[in-house]
């Protein structure tokens, strides 16, 4: 009998898919039937070793022994799911599997999640390797899972973007390494040194530095008023820098003439908006809802896996030409749930680009919507869908239209100027406002355009007697960083500013940019002030040491864009690999030998050798280092020097809301099993208690802090 074994990313796609394909039989690790298996990761199985793994000397910091750069790279388990691992490994190697189909989800890192397993079962040279497809979906809606299976794809068309994938994982792994010990080594501190997370650090650190250092400078403006039969108009001259000099001109046209010189009137546009990508969700759901970009992609990927939108991790505001037909019920179920009672104008060219659309088309609503019961859905759901079926909306809707009008007038040879605005046609502005009506407490977040209209009695040459005054103002200096503002300077960091029409060289990519800015925040590099991001004393310190090549957004972004530029086969893995090492090997030979410069040698003090016990607590399940007790986590001893990043926090909810504390003996039983077994654990609803087994498990995107979980 030959079956195909599908391998999601983690255990829910799994049952979906097993329910679409009839395999109905739960196994350990497994479904089985109807000449399927289907099977799931837990994200990543795998990681990369630690240094220790090629050479014992690694076990000791020393610059002599940088940079630390593998021959060939070893790759290990991950402690707490070995057994899921096996299963994978076994169900691969059946004699009755013919035909393994990739169904992890579908962009670079789902990529790497299963060929490293992959590899892992067979070898990266086996002659019995098993032929590989790949399950290439944007939805998790029945009829587009059905779809994919029936256009299963060759694993061979996505290796560029393993490749990409594999060389992201090896770049971040030397750059975090080597920049990490080489600086902790040089001024004695955990410093933790990324390849985006440090240039993304250094952005939020230089503005924060130009608000400090900003000198606030007066400025005049002379106002002059006129009057008609309709309405009081204001006029303004110059801003000015001298007040003696505006003290006078007010002096000089106050009570005197004043001549309409010009009337200019000029019809303006705006275009639709474009549809959602992941960065741009992001972005407003913080501008709207206070949501931090973690939170958004959280929503967003509970969304996708209750079927109700497609694939969020994108970076494409379009869809395909072949996806035209499909958006006329889309927008039917969007305006079902925003606007049952309204009609609007459609065209949905607008939305289309095939060379805008790389591995996942824009994010859009799902048929699902038509039918779901939005009383189910949390809060933060039914916002983020509202957005979302909001913005179908008006993309596709027709173009708003204003009349400006700009009024010159002169008084006593000086001119001062007004601009009125009336709307034409509201057109998708239309949309926004009702959605502004739908959100409530939001609309005082959006900003809308006002209808500021001139008086069309004005004429040119009419005359009015003028009555001046002087306000007074001061400069402003830049805005702290917030969410919004810091994932659209990310996503841009390489071209200097928005611009749609060029490719993008940001930091991270889409999937990434929230994790990157969680981690600056839990390795208190970063603080949250309500809305606004801050530096901490830390990471300003930590940014005055760098050399600027190791915190430079261009170089960064430069070596994201190679990595986009490799999927489409444009740079090779070797090539991309070599500048890594070739930049890695420079700073070290550079700094490695240079004396500490005096005002820098006492910023950290003695942080290095404080704040653990000194009790070895454990094996780091990540990358197998010590692990330490701290005042307010169970640490890896690399935890912040970035080589790492593996946690268990004291204040974890898990704990804290069942009443309990994480202690010593439990954390040395999940890192020594990965289970723990505890007792006393008291519901806050019912007030019982009851005992539980505790699992050690990656949380559900796969990044490198770990979280706790009951297991049923």
């Amino acid at each position: 009998m030959n079956l195909r074994l599908v391998i999601a990313e983690k255990p829910s796609v799994a049952k979906t898919y097993a329910t679409v394909l009839g395999a109905k039989t739960k196994k350990n690790g497994y479904y089985e039937g109807n000449g399927y298996i289907v099977s799931w990761c837990v994200g990543h199985l795998l990681g990369l070793a630690n240094p220790s793994t090629y050479n014992e000397k690694y076990d000791k910091w020393r610059k002599e022994d940088l940079p630390i750069v593998p021959s060939a790279w070893k790759y290990v388990a991950t402690p707490s799911t070995k057994s899921q691992l096996k299963v994978l490994v076994e169900l691969m190697k059946r004699s009755d599997v013919s035909t393994i189909i990739s169904g992890t989800d579908a962009g670079r890192e789902g990529e790497l999640i299963f060929r490293l397993v992959y590899e892992h079962a067979f070898g990266e040279n086996s002659k019995n390797k098993k032929p590989v497809q790949r399950l290439w979906i944007s939805s998790m809606e029945e009829s587009a899972i059905r779809n994919g299976f029936n256009n299963l794809r060759p694993s061979a068309e996505y290796d560029s973007l393993y490749h990409a994938a594999k060389c992201r994982q090896q770049a971040d792994w030397l750059v975090g390494m080597n920049y990490s010990r080489l600086f902790s080594i040089i001024y004695n501190a955990n410093l933790r040194v990324g390849r985006v997370q440090t240039p993304t650090l250094a952005m939020v650190v230089e503005r924060s530095e130009r608000i400090s250092n900003f000198t606030k400078e007066p400025f005049y403006v002379v106002t002059l008023n006129i009057h008609d039969n309709n309405q009081n108009i204001i006029t303004e001259g110059e801003k000015l820098t001298d007040k003696a000099i505006a003290n006078e001109i007010v002096s000089k046209c106050n009570g005197q003439t004043a001549t309409i010189k010009s009337i200019k009137q000029q019809e303006k546009t705006i275009a639709p908006p474009k549809l959602y990508d992941l960065t741009t969700l992001q972005r407003e759901a913080n501008k709207l809802f206070g949501l931090t970009a973690s939170k958004t992609l959280e929503i967003a990927q509970t969304l996708y896996e209750k079927k109700i939108i497609t694939y969020p991790r994108t970076d494409s505001k379009y869809i395909t030409e072949d996806m035209a037909h499909s958006i006329e019920g889309l927008l039917a179920a969007s305006m079902y749930v925003l606007f049952p009672k309204q009609n609007f104008v459609s065209n949905i060219s607008l939305i289309v680009n095939n060379s805008k659309v790389t591995d996942h088309h824009a994010i859009l609503p799902t048929m699902q919507v038509k039918v779901l019961n939005l009383a189910m859905l949390s809060e933060d759901e039914r916002n983020i869908l509202t957005l979302i079926c909001a913005k179908l909306i008006c993309a596709v809707n027709e173009k708003h239209s204003y009349a400006e009008t700009v009024v010159t007038v002169e008084c006593n040879g000086e001119l001062f100027t007004t601009k009125g605005k009336s709307i034409v046609h509201n057109g998708w502005k239309q949309v926004e406002e009702d959605l502004h009506k739908t959100l409530g407490k939001a609309k005082k977040n959006i900003t809308s355009d006002s209808d500021d209209t001139l008086s069309a009695n004005l004429t040119q040459g009419q005359q009015f007697t003028a009555t001046t005054s002087l306000r007074e103002g001061f400069t402003s200096p830049p805005k702290h960083y917030t969410e919004d503002t810091l994932l659209s300077a990310m996503e841009t960091a390489g071209v200097g500013g928005v611009q749609e029409d060029i490719e993008r060289k940001g930091l991270g990519t889409p999937a990434t940019r929230a994790s990157i800015i969680e981690n600056l925040v839990r390795n208190e590099l970063l603080k949250r002030d309500k809305k606004n991001l801050l530096p901490t004393e830390k990471g300003i310190n930590l940014i005055k040491v760098l050399p600027d090549k190791v915190k430079s957004p261009l170089l960064t972004a430069e070596w994201e864009n190679n990595l986009k530029r490799m999927e489409r086969d444009e740079v090779t893995p070797n090539d991309f690999m070599e500048s890594i090492n070739n930049s890695i090997d420079e700073i070290v030979q550079t700094y490695g030998a240079a004396p500490i410069p005096e005002n820098n040698r006492n910023l950290f003090g003695s942080e290095r050798s404080s704040g653990n016990s000194g009790e070895v607590i454990g094996k780091c399940p990540r990358c197998n280092s010590n692990v330490y007790e701290s005042p307010k986590a169970f640490s890896c001893e690399h935890t912040k020097t970035k080589i790492c990043g593996f946690s268990i926090w004291k204040d974890n909810k898990l704990f804290t809301l069942q009443g309990k504390n994480i202690t010593k003996t439990i954390v040395k039983s999940l890192l020594t099993t990965g289970k723990a077994y505890v007792e006393g654990f008291k519901s806050k609803k019912t007030g019982k208690t009851y005992n539980a087994t505790v699992v050690l498990d990656d949380n559900k995107d796969g990044y490198t802090n770990f979280k706790l979980e009951f297991s049923k």
